[in-house]
């Protein structure tokens, strides 16, 4: 069964197109004029095995507002259809990753559910790239995966003070429980919930 997706989203801010195999090799790529968020979707790619091809075309001289959440809600959207009926997937995973000081715990929860709990903060300055990020944008990125992919995530900060740490490991979290909640081994197919649908 191919679990893949290729979708596109036009609005008066923002164009879209994402391509994704869950079951990919960790091949991914990002064009959004945002060089860290980029670098930021090819880890996750990276390290969710997914293969990720991600372009968007935004107002960002408005601000990055509209390209990061558009994009959240398109990958969010992207991985559900991926999912199809979710016939012997793991279903849940969790983990902690660190990343030098920081330390980002991630919880995930493939339910039909959307829910997000998100409690990262940060010191304050913005990621100093060309154009600078705001890290506040991220809250808005994962609550737009969360509820466009029908999951219930969790993503708590144990510990840092490096901005640019703190956001590379959460991405990294993500991606390792997205791995891992995405496997199917169940050989009989059988969808992990008493209910029979998820």
């Amino acid at each position: 069964m191919s679990r893949t997706a290729s979708q596109g989203r036009e609005t008066q801010e923002t164009t879209i197109r994402i391509e994704l195999d869950l079951d990919g090799s960790g091949q991914a790529s990002c064009t959004t004029g945002l060089p860290f968020f980029d670098h930021m979707i090819e880890n996750f790619g990276k390290h969710a095995g997914f293969d990720l091809n991600v372009f968007a075309d935004g107002d960002l001289e408005v601000d990055a507002h509209h390209t990061v959440e558009d994009v959240g809600i398109l990958l969010g959207s992207a991985i559900g259809h991926a999912l199809g009926d979710k016939r012997g997937i793991r279903r849940f995973a969790s983990i902690r990753v660190p990343l030098d000081e920081a330390a980002v715990e991630c919880i995930l929860d493939l339910s039909g559910r959307p829910f997000m709990h998100y409690d990262v903060n940060y010191p304050g300055e913005q990621i100093f790239s060309d154009p600078p990020f705001d890290p506040q944008m991220m809250e808005e990125f994962w609550r737009a995966v969360a509820m466009s992919s029908g999951i219930t995530l969790h993503i708590d900060l144990i510990r840092g003070k490096n901005t640019h740490h703190i956001i590379e490991a959460s991405f990294k979290a993500a991606a390792r429980a997205f791995r891992d909640a995405v496997r199917v081994d169940n050989p009989d197919g059988e969808i992990p919930s008493t209910k029979g649908t998820l």
